[in-house]
């Protein structure tokens, strides 16, 4: 997991690409947030927002 990041972050930096960084970042912590959502009982509060 570490190889992927290091190498989308030297892809970011050569290419000069860093307005995908807030992209991924909000991707990743609404993943997240639905993941640990699922089992949980916020569930339903949380999938009204989507």
């Amino acid at each position: 997991m570490m190889d992927f990041i290091k190498e989308l972050w030297l892809f970011m930096r050569v290419r000069k690409k860093f307005w995908l960084l807030p992209i991924f970042l909000m991707m990743a912590l609404l993943g997240g947030l639905l993941v640990f959502a699922k089992g949980s009982a916020i569930a339903p509060f949380i999938y009204t927002m989507f």
